[in-house]
């Protein structure tokens, strides 16, 4: 029998497959509207009795089901919406489960969310050994919890600490990790995954399951007191990550706890919380920040030019930052880069970086040692521009030295091809300024990135008024190939991410100054929802250069990003933070957790600590500063859109997400409200809290950036 997305084919052996292949998609998900459909595949099943058992697989080629399609919960408009269309998927998949015959889930690619949740109703999963294949349960990461029974059924199948851990996180399973851990039965080849499912149906029916325990795990499982530290640490845990700014944690937590009890109640309280957090608004928010990465992944940020292929690279510079870019472009984007930079000592450092990288997932077993030697061998070194006529891209990391960089370009025109792209990964220098003395200024382009390169997921790209669309369109692509978000932005010192940040954190500087102590400033800012507070992100940044980038966005930009003079003094007590071992923090403290503060500091900047404002009101006065100034860039054009401002500032500098971004708090707090608390701080502290244009007019008339 067939459906629009399912197949079921019953074999010789008396063996039906269902095979769910969603027709247009590249990716199976599940859909409110398969309910009549799987109700169709179910009744045929019950037809049948001459049926030994049923495989579920997918049509796709590598991918199982991706999960529930979104847009599914934005189409409900009230909690009683959530809850029935939660409660509709619980019937079909506990009729699935309650099959007279054995079900197997046969699984490769990505089976995560609502698939798992399919999967874990089966009797048994039989999973290949592809990298492709992965499963997991990621909805926290949407504000919300698995809502198709993946609360209840996963604690039985696994117990209740790994279920937690793999809710709680959202963490995707390798086949040998779920193997290992219980949720899959069996890791093959995909060669082989559908004859090995049918072996896995001679055992008829699954009876009651077992979680693979040992140790003191089983023993805190087997009792109620011992599963309580469990439920108690597990919360105790997430509020010390989140501080209570999530609310899906705590409500995932809950649903753990009543699966010890029947299904049916654990069920509809799984219905019930999720329900509640669908229509929350730190789940609206996460959701939207899901919604336009996954559109800005069909951009070419230059409409409809064709972006032209980078089949080589050289990354000028072999220093921190340099090596980060070589290695993305080998791991993720797995194209040959070439090192260049004045020592060898400066390009063994960058190739050992990524060595000592990949050698470490080789001992984890997460790669194969041919692996990692195919990546490495995509890393070369040189100390001259010896066969650069190939290279399709220069990505120059040197100093932020402006007479340097135009050598680079200088260099790079005369050595590489005529079509050679020049991206220079400045933070702060305006990209036309290096731009000047190239002889072909259409192919020069900012490439800003974050550090560490390996781990953020932002990349500016930054066009000045001579970059041709092309060079937009092939830079874009490339930065996406690296695995990174690209934004799009407009040439301006600071341009977005860096403009946004320094009133920021020169605002915390003020306060500072002020006399509130350092550890209660960066504790406001991490309650309110950043990872961390902006003097730890100084002392990680280097205090040196703070101290560069502010006189070139002053000069530009004016008197509102001056930095306090004071901090001169920490630069003439040698304190650059990090990396000298000496800042705001003690970086020779062996004590775990928080490093205590240098106390030192305080005489440095010849104040003495005397906190008098409250968390909220110094998160405040910092967050207002940045919103303000991302207002203005929006106003300018520096940013296209108010999406890409919010995601530029949420994977650039960790706005908390679950606030959806600059803007989507904006119109949270309303333009009226937010112009009306610069004010009363303009009147306070002066001009730099004078509201831009933008806002006053936007308040004026009640607008609001999303519509």
């Amino acid at each position: 029998m067939k459906t629009d997305s399912f197949l079921v084919e019953v074999h010789e052996d008396n063996i039906a497959i269902i095979t769910m292949d969603v027709p247009g998609e590249t990716m199976n998900t599940l859909r409110s509207e398969f309910g009549d459909e799987v109700r169709q595949v179910l009744d045929f099943l019950k037809s049948r009795n001459d049926l030994k058992g049923v495989v579920f697989t997918s049509g796709k080629p590598d991918s199982f089901i991706a999960g529930a399609d979104i847009n599914m919960l934005a189409s409900c408009e009230t909690a009683e919406d959530v809850y029935k269309l939660s409660r509709d998927g619980h019937k079909l998949l506990n009729e699935l489960a309650s099959q007279r015959l054995p079900v197997v889930a046969a699984i490769h690619g990505p089976c995560l969310g609502g698939g798992l949740e399919l999967a874990l109703a089966c009797d048994y999963r039989v999973i290949s050994n592809s990298p492709k294949t992965v499963l997991g349960l990621p909805e926290v990461q949407l504000g919300i919890l698995p809502g198709g029974g993946g609360t209840q059924r996963l604690p039985k199948l696994v117990g209740i600490a790994k279920s937690l851990d793999l809710m709680l996180t959202g963490k995707q399973l390798r086949p040998k990790q779920a193997v290992k851990l219980g949720v899959a039965d069996e890791m093959v080849p995909n060669t082989v995954l559908i004859e090995v499912a049918k072996k896995h149906l001679a055992k008829g029916k699954r009876g009651k399951v077992a979680p693979k325990l040992k140790g003191a795990e089983k023993l805190l499982e087997a009792t109620s007191a011992g599963r309580n530290i469990i439920y108690k640490q597990a919360l105790k845990t997430v509020m010390s990550k989140t501080k209570g700014n999530y609310p899906a944690p705590e409500k995932i937590i809950d649903c753990v706890k009543a699966s010890s009890g029947d299904l049916e109640s654990g069920l509809k309280l799984e219905a019930k919380h999720f329900s509640e957090l669908v229509m929350s608004s730190e789940s609206e928010a996460l959701r939207s920040i899901f919604f336009a990465t996954t559109e800005m992944k069909k951009e070419t940020g230059a409409g409809d030019v064709e972006p032209k292929p980078v089949k080589r690279t050289m990354v000028l510079g072999g220093g921190l930052m340099g090596g980060g870019i070589a290695n993305v472009t080998a791991v993720k984007a797995k194209v040959p880069v070439r090192i260049k930079d004045i020592a060898h000592e400066g390009i063994s450092k960058a190739m050992s970086s990524t060595w000592k990288q990949l050698d470490k997932k080789v001992k984890r077993r997460h790669i194969l040692e041919s692996e990692r030697d195919k990546t490495m061998s995509l890393l070369t070194g040189t100390l001259d521009y010896q066969g650069a006529q190939s290279i399709d891209m220069v990505i120059e990391a040197v100093f932020e030295d402006l007479k340097l960089k135009h050598q680079m370009v200088k260099d790079v025109e005369a050595n590489c091809g005529p079509d050679t792209i020049f991206a220079t990964n400045t933070s702060s220098l305006p990209i036309g300024q290096i731009a000047a003395v190239a002889e072909r200024p259409e192919q020069v382009i900012g490439l800003h990135y974050f550090s560490p390169v390996e781990k953020m997921p932002l990349v500016e790209v930054i066009s000045h008024e001579k970059t041709s669309a092309q060079t937009i369109a092939t830079t874009v692509k490339f930065a996406k190939k690296q695995g990174k978000t690209p934004i799009v932005v407009k040439d301006c010192a600071g341009f977005y991410v860096n403009r946004i940040l320094a009133p920021y954190m020169n605002e915390a500087a003020n306060l500072l100054l002020e006399g509130e102590a350092i550890e209660k400033l960066d504790n406001s800012l991490v309650n309110f929802g950043f990872p961390v507070g902006p003097i730890t992100l100084l002392d990680e940044v280097g205090i040196d250069v703070g101290a560069k980038i502010s006189p070139i966005l002053e000069a530009e930009l004016g008197s509102r990003f001056a930095a306090p003079a004071a901090f001169d003094k920490l630069l003439a007590d040698g304190r650059m933070g990090r990396k000298n071992g000496k800042g705001f923090y003690r970086f020779d403290s062996d004590k775990k957790g928080a490093k205590p503060v240098d106390e030192s500091v305080y005489k440095v900047l010849g104040i003495t600590p005397s906190p008098r404002l409250s968390d909220s009101e110094i998160a405040e006065r910092c967050v207002v500063q940045m919103l303000n100034e991302a207002a203005r860039c929006l106003d300018e054009g520096i940013i296209a859109s108010a999406r890409d401002g919010d995601i530029g500032a949420i994977f650039g500098i960790g706005f908390p997400p679950f606030l959806g971004g600059p803007f989507r708090y904006m119109d949270k707090l309303g333009a009226k409200q937010l112009v009306a608390i610069l004010e009363r701080y303009q009147s306070l502290h002066g001009d730099r809290f004078e509201p831009c244009e933008r806002l006053k007019a936007m308040a004026a008339e009640d607008l609001r950036f999303y519509e």
